[in-house]
């Protein structure tokens, strides 16, 4: 049997959860795919998805079919890309997994390029706050801030970020302006609540690092609505630069304590860790390390 070609269609029977939509992706009949997998179990002895009159799901056989699969198909198109017939035009779809606010301000802006330069690539965005399991949720790549302790990850860096303390002038104004961080506890400050310990702002100086205690009576776990609040004038908030750049150049937000900053944290993409890295996934890296060692405000060009 076509192996290779049972498996692709596997791939996508397990990705869609549905024989019917990949038949319509692939132009057959439903009954042809459903045969084409049960082939493949046959051919494996094994029985790989369990169906039902309103649901299809991976066997336990049929979860650790899926990891080899996609191991198997990468492989062939690194081949394939070592003899020419890919290196030029990557095909198929990359899932990428991105924060909210970044993947809205800095990714989904760029994307046009990168699909007007390879017209047979397609790109998924999936925007997710919160760390996911990679291989659980089908990502190809992520884009991830500090540092990456799974060992399982291999992760290739792509900028660098710093949070810096702002607020709005009508707070200032009203408030007056801290000197020092130990100026932050007696203000009203927005609170983020992903934080390890949201009540802890770590400042670096000439004398080391300085822990300052800060609280405020609005916390939120949205870094968006975090920065709304803050331009706003609900308080001071310790802000990505990235996200709030703009409104610090144009006046709206003044950057506060520039002689105390924390420290940069990288931002990475981040795969899995396989032997073989596929064509179109590795053309994916190659564009946001590009595009972002543009960026002056996220570039990790000479950072180290």
């Amino acid at each position: 049997m076509d192996v290779l070609g049972a498996f692709r269609t596997f791939i996508r029977v397990a990705e869609t959860g549905s024989f019917s939509a990949v038949a319509r992706e692939v132009g057959a009949t439903q009954p042809a795919i459903s045969r084409q997998v049960a082939a493949l179990e046959a051919h494996l002895g094994a029985r790989l998805v369990q169906r039902s009159t309103r649901s299809l799901t991976l066997t336990e056989d049929g979860r650790d079919l899926l990891g080899h699969a996609r191991l198997v198909l990468d492989a062939v198109e690194q081949a394939e890309a070592a003899i020419g017939r890919q290196r030029i035009a990557p095909v198929g779809l990359v899932r990428l997994g991105c924060p909210a606010s970044f993947g809205r301000l800095y990714v989904a802006p760029r994307i046009g390029t990168l699909l007007e330069r390879y017209p047979q690539l397609s790109v998924e965005l999936v925007i997710a706050d919160d760390v996911v399991d990679m291989v659980q949720e089908r990502l190809d790549l992520t884009l991830r801030v500090g540092a990456i302790s799974d060992a399982s990850l291999v992760a290739r860096r792509v900028g660098s970020t710093v949070s810096i303390a702002v607020a709005a002038p009508d707070y200032l104004e009203q408030h007056g302006e801290p000197a020092h961080p130990a100026d932050l506890e007696s203000h009203d400050c927005v609170l983020f609540t992903r934080l390890a310990d949201p009540h802890t702002w770590t400042f670096g100086g000439a004398d080391g690092d300085v822990p300052v205690h800060v609280s405020g009576r609005l916390r939120t776990d949205s870094v968006e609505a975090m920065a709304e609040a803050v331009l706003a004038g609900v308080g001071i908030g310790l802000v990505p630069s990235w996200m709030l750049h703009d409104a610090v150049q144009t006046g709206r937000l003044r950057a506060l304590l520039t002689d105390w900053r924390p420290s940069r944290r990288p931002i990475s993409v981040v795969y899995p860790s396989r032997r073989f890295l596929a064509p179109r996934t590795r053309v994916v890296i190659d564009f946001l390390v590009d595009e972002f060692r543009l960026d002056p405000v996220i570039s990790a060009y000479g950072v180290g």
